[in-house]
């Protein structure tokens, strides 16, 4: 089935290359893996391939990224961020509707811009942060963003990352509530995909073959991530945050 895929092996190594680094990252901070993939993979592939590439992969890590620790743990983290899981979910469902109104190049600097500036503030130890009481207000305007800007261009990871950051969330419930959220994203985005025929019978064997080093990477990056405290973890996911806001506005730009 991958006979169509004649790359040569410096391809095919920088391929497994690039999908064993959005492991990594994604088993470290929780998130940036389909980032990682379609900046490195649509270096060297067509756009398309790159999209289909990264549907499999990502789907499968975030379903182990959220069930990680059990049905039930996933359910108790469900409960506790019900609001915001709900509102992505409405609003990525209804601004998916709305894809030709608005060119993903606005919402890109529009959430990339903000996305930076906040990642930087924190890490020079200003700290945002709000009190539980606030966490229904807060769940609903970020996670309209989230939803707004996710349906329409697929990002929804930032403004995710920003609320569970504000919030303070230890490091576990964050990794957590991260794959379900963007379990359900994905879920979406392969359902969408495969009736947008990127991912079809040609396509599919690709991504399904990136699977297995997507969690080799995201196996490594977990150990990495277990041995974080609270504080380091909280640094790494800015790190990660910063650069991922840039390349919004990067995309934003053009770039």
């Amino acid at each position: 089935m991958l006979s169509q895929f004649d790359f040569p092996t410096s391809i095919w190594l920088a391929v497994l290359g690039v999908t064993l680094l959005a492991g990594f990252v994604k088993g470290a901070v929780g998130f940036a893996m389909p980032m990682v993939m379609v900046s490195g993979l649509g270096s060297f592939l067509a756009p398309e391939l790159a999209l289909a590439a990264l549907i499999l992969p990502t789907l499968i890590a975030n379903l182990a990224q959220a069930f990680r620790d059990g049905v039930a743990a996933a359910l108790d983290a469900a409960r506790t961020h019900w609001r915001y899981v709900a509102i992505v979910s409405v609003f990525i469902m209804l601004s998916a509707q709305m894809v030709n109104l608005l060119p993903a190049q606005v919402l890109y600097l529009a959430i990339g811009v903000p996305v930076t500036i906040f990642a930087l503030i924190q890490l020079t130890g200003r700290r945002i942060a709000f009190h539980s009481r606030h966490q229904g207000a807060v769940s609903f305007a970020l996670g309209t963003v989230a939803g707004l800007i996710g349906g329409v261009s697929g990002v929804w990871g930032p403004p995710t990352v920003i609320y569970l950051t504000s919030m303070d969330t230890p490091k576990v419930e964050q990794l957590r509530v991260q794959g379900i959220v963007y379990g359900i994203g994905a879920v979406v985005l392969t359902t969408a995909h495969i009736g947008s025929g990127v991912l079809n019978a040609q396509t599919a064997p690709f991504s399904a073959l990136l699977v297995v080093p997507a969690l080799v990477g995201m196996l490594v990056g977990r150990r990495v991530s277990d041995k974080m405290d609270q504080s380091r973890f909280r640094q790494a996911t800015l790190a990660v945050l910063v650069i991922a806001g840039l390349n919004l506005v990067r995309r934003g730009l053009g770039g």
